[in-house]
C-alpha cells in the first residue's frame, strides 16, 4: 500500500510540475504578445481594454505552443470565440483529411438535382381553377 501512495504522490508531483511549467510558459508569451500587438482580435476586430483583456488569447499560427519567436511571428491575438472557432476548423480539416477528403472536385459530393418546386406553377393553376 505504501508503494501505491508513493506512485500516486510521484504522479501528482509530475502533473503539478507540468501544469506549472505550462502556465509559466503561457504567461511569458502572452505578456510578450500583449506588448507587441494592439489589443484587437485578429479575426473579428473586437477591441479589448484591461477590463476584458482576459478574453483575448494568443493563438499559435503553426499550432506549436513551444514555437515562441521573440518577434511574435507565430502569434495572433484572437478573442476566445474566434480562437475556439479556429481550433474547431482545424479539427474538422484534420478529420476530413483523414477521411481522404482534401477538397478536390473529384471528391466533392454531386450537386443536388432535386427540383421541389418544378411543378408548382401547374399545381397553383389547378387549385385556382
Amino acid at each position: 500500500m505504501a508503494n501505491d501512495n508513493s506512485k500516486s504522490e510521484r504522479t501528482d508531483r509530475l502533473i503539478a510540475d507540468a501544469v506549472r511549467n505550462r502556465l509559466s510558459r503561457e504567461a511569458g508569451y502572452r505578456e510578450r504578445a500583449l506588448k507587441i500587438y494592439p489589443w484587437i482580435c485578429g479575426r473579428c476586430a473586437r477591441e479589448f481594454s484591461s477590463a476584458n483583456l482576459r478574453e483575448l488569447t494568443v493563438h499559435h499560427s503553426d499550432h506549436n505552443h513551444d514555437n515562441n519567436p521573440p518577434d511574435g511571428s507565430n502569434w495572433e491575438l484572437l478573442c476566445v470565440y474566434c480562437h475556439d472557432n479556429e481550433h474547431a476548423r482545424q479539427i474538422e480539416a484534420e478529420a476530413a483529411r483523414r477521411r481522404g477528403q482534401n477538397g478536390s472536385a473529384a471528391q466533392r459530393p454531386a450537386p443536388a438535382t432535386a427540383q421541389p418546386f418544378a411543378n408548382l406553377h401547374d399545381l397553383l393553376r389547378r387549385r385556382q381553377s
